[in-house]
């Protein structure tokens, strides 16, 4: 949940480095942050509750000077946000620093020995005991040291390491949680995210688990949890810089909003080939492979999870096998019913999801097909899965999740599609249809962010509503669940979606004058059905706002607002009617003057159970 950066390189640049990858990685935590320098002199770490700003304030005025160092921004698991919980943790001697994302599931074991041999713990964190292990074992060899601790710790880690006596290294460990090693000219750097160290260099490999690497500035040594050497394949990422800023607009969200149409096109794109067909590179599903599924299974959760209930819907419909789409947090606890003739399609923007990893590996166990839908190459979960689909988002900076949720129904969309043709529930004519109908729903979506007045205007009526409630019906019913979502994580208005035809069987009641209702119908032949719907809310005074097709007339007539979705096949409908709910959330947020892309409590990547 939390950001790490470290850096070893040249003369008085880490503090610069730190500072401008904490920035970056500010979305994964910003309950507080810090930094742990060695000076030519002695280890010197600051620490702050709050933003990161507090931590730069601090350090305008009281520079570190060093070429070895690292930082951390917190998402607070195991104590309050304090400036004792903050990272990094020193050890009494203040000659070794160290911070960690994770847990340390057996920590109250480790702080109980750990008291009996003498330590005083200042946190009420788990990760405090990493740095006392490290200052009980320490050997004066850091990576001695690292083999100790590593067999001594259970749960998941990412951890970076410096010693005062060994000031032209770091050490990074890693179990379950993310670390990426970047490579520079006489410089190296470690990182939570990608993101962080993408300034600096392009050139990156990804930590297993159970490795630990040895980093200076002129090599990155690695090693397995046989402690053997190993050789790590490097990447290449194309992103640019530029992909991770704000680019003009006020915050990450409106950003990567208007992003979609763009991402939606490079997902298609990069995978249509010259003669029209969708061609999925990193899939090796063969037409035999397809024919023995008799289930699928959709886990993932949050975001992920929603457009996994909108995937279940276009797999059904286009290749006739039967989905279930289940929490991940939920599945593995639940004895579900996967085996040989089952594919599981894993769904995480991260693809470091804990609940989604963990629920990748129980299906493995029992015999699944692992089919993931990521955002991340060579995160844990693509390296885990049989077969992985990339969507080309780019970065996603800000927590609530848009673009992640469009290419991730985009990949849906697509693997669907090929389903069906080898399923023979589609003839290549339709198949060739439906690709053309998919690619233009970007540019619909282009056309649709040309002009959100309408959304403003709806923001500002609603801005001050104490609870919103969301009505669709069947694939819209999804839809809504997104939207909801979205008002709720960055607004903090109580949002609620509910299936229309649910109403009178209890939720009606919540109704009064005044409540605004949001109702999303797309589908032709639900129209009539909502609209009664509509009637029922409108009866006991709710204020209504229409989401739903420029060609429904009967449907505006009854709203006393309406958005127009422009026409198109009903199929596609759930890619674009939910971006007039991702604005409405965004405006509201920013009108009610919160922190649009880090709304309280949460965090971007949810790497802990």
């Amino acid at each position: 949940m939390c950001g790490i950066v470290g850096y070893v390189g040249r003369a008085n640049k880490a503090q610069e480095v730190i500072l401008s990858g904490l920035e970056r990685l500010e979305y994964r935590g910003y309950d507080s942050s810090g930094i742990a320098v060695l000076t030519n002199s002695k280890l010197e770490c600051h620490k702050f509750k709050g933003k990161l700003s507090v931590l730069k304030d601090f350090l305008s005025n009281n520079t570190l000077n060093g070429n070895v160092g690292i930082g951390h921004t917190r998402w607070a698991t195991h104590g309050n946000p304090t400036n004792e919980n903050a990272h990094p943790h020193i050890n009494e001697k203040n000659n070794i620093a160290i911070v960690h994302n994770g847990i340390i599931e057996n920590y109250l074991e480790l702080k109980q020995m750990l008291i009996e041999n003498g330590y005083v713990f200042k946190s009420e964190t788990d990760s405090e005991v990493i740095v006392y292990l490290f200052d009980m074992y320490y050997d004066e060899n850091l990576l001695n040291t690292a083999f100790k601790v590593r067999e001594l710790i259970r749960g998941t880690y990412a951890i970076v390491i410096i010693h005062n006596d060994q000031k032209e290294e770091f050490i990074a460990m890693r179990n379950e949680a993310p670390l990426v090693i970047g490579y520079g000219e006489k410089e190296n750097f470690v990182a939570s995210d990608i993101t962080a160290i993408l300034e600096y260099t392009k050139d990156i490999s990804f930590l297993d688990n159970g490795e630990i690497a040895v980093v200076k500035k002129d090599s990155v040594v690695v090693y397995d949890k046989n402690k053997n050497m190993v050789e790590k394949e490097h990447t290449t990422i194309n992103w640019s810089l530029e992909q991770a800023t704000k680019c003009g607009y006020k915050h990450f969200m409106l950003k990567e909003i208007h992003e979609q149409p763009s991402d939606i096109r490079d997902t298609l794109n990069s995978r249509i080939d010259k003669s029209g067909l969708i061609k999925l590179d990193d899939i090796k599903l063969t037409e035999s492979d397809i024919k023995k599924f008799n289930k699928i299974y959709i886990v993932a959760c949050g975001t992920a999870f929603n457009a996994g209930c909108v995937g279940k819907y276009i797999i059904e419909k286009l290749s006739k096998i039967h989905v279930t789409c289940e929490i991940a947090s939920e599945f593995r606890y639940q004895d579900p019913f996967v085996d040989e003739n089952t594919l599981t399609i894993i769904v995480s923007q991260s693809g470091e999801t804990a609940d989604t990893l963990s629920a990748l590996r129980l299906a493995k166990r029992k015999g699944s097909r692992i089919l993931s839908i990521t955002n991340v190459v060579d995160s844990s979960i693509a390296r885990e899965s049989d077969d992985v689909f990339y969507t080309w988002a780019g970065p996603e900076i800000a927590v609530a999740s848009t673009k992640a949720y469009t290419t991730q129904l985009t990949a849906f969309y697509m693997i669907a599609l090929n389903l069906g043709l080898y399923n023979k529930t589609l003839s290549i004519n339709d198949y060739k249809q439906y690709i053309k109908l998919l690619m233009q729903t970007a540019d619909v979506l282009q056309n649709m962010l040309e002009n959100t007045d309408e959304e403003k205007q709806i923001a500002n009526e609603i801005k001050d509503s104490t609870s919103i409630f969301y009505l669709g019906r069947l694939v819209d019913g999804q839809t809504a669940k997104e939207m909801a979502l979205k008002l709720k994580e960055i607004s903090y208005i109580f949002a609620e979606s509910f299936v229309a035809g649910e109403l009178k069987h209890g939720p009606i009641a919540l109704i009064e004058k005044g409540t605004p209702v949001i109702a999303l119908s797309t589908q032709k032949n639900m129209v009539e059905k909502m609209i009664s719907n509509i009637q029922e809310v409108k009866a006991r005074g709710a204020y209504v706002i229409g989401i739903g097709n420029e060609h429904d007339k009967a449907l505006q007539d009854i709203c006393q607002k309406f958005i127009k979705i422009p026409n198109i096949d009903d199929l596609f409908m759930p890619l674009v009617s939910v971006l007039p709910g991702q604005l409405i959330a965004y405006y509201v947020s920013d009108l009610k003057g919160y922190d649009v892309d880090k709304p309280r409590n949460l965090a971007k990547s949810v790497t802990v159970e």
